[in-house]
């Protein structure tokens, strides 16, 4: 099996504590982490500024953004892969999908106040 790919920024202070987060709890490595801030992104078929706009991962060849990706991170994670699984359900996907699309709009305020925190 593949392992999940996932594009994150890693110039986001919030995206690295979740990302931190994410790898100690993948003990298997079912998850290839790739921070797009340090030139990664020519491993991913998407240009930069979309990488960075939106959470993506590639889980068999796929490629996801948004809940979908984060679903696809959660179902590798042994811990979490009932929230991933339960997220293949369209209307849990729907309300995963746009409680992010919140998430983004109030993303750089909480970027800002991570960072004075950090």
């Amino acid at each position: 099996m593949n392992p999940l790919i996932v594009w994150y920024d890693g110039a986001c202070p919030l995206c690295r504590r979740e990302i931190a987060l994410m790898r100690r709890l993948d003990r298997r490595g079912a998850i290839r982490f790739i921070d797009v801030a340090v030139g990664a992104e020519a491993a991913c078929p998407l240009d930069r500024e979309t990488l960075l706009a939106r959470f993506h991962a590639s889980e068999n060849g796929r490629i996801l953004s948004g809940a979908a990706a984060f679903a696809a991170m959660w179902r590798a994670i042994p811990l979490l892969r009932l929230f991933g699984l339960a997220a293949r359900a369209p209307v849990v996907l729907a309300a995963l999908e746009a409680a992010y699309r919140v998430f983004l709009k109030v993303r750089p305020r909480l970027q800002a106040l991570a960072r004075k925190a950090g």
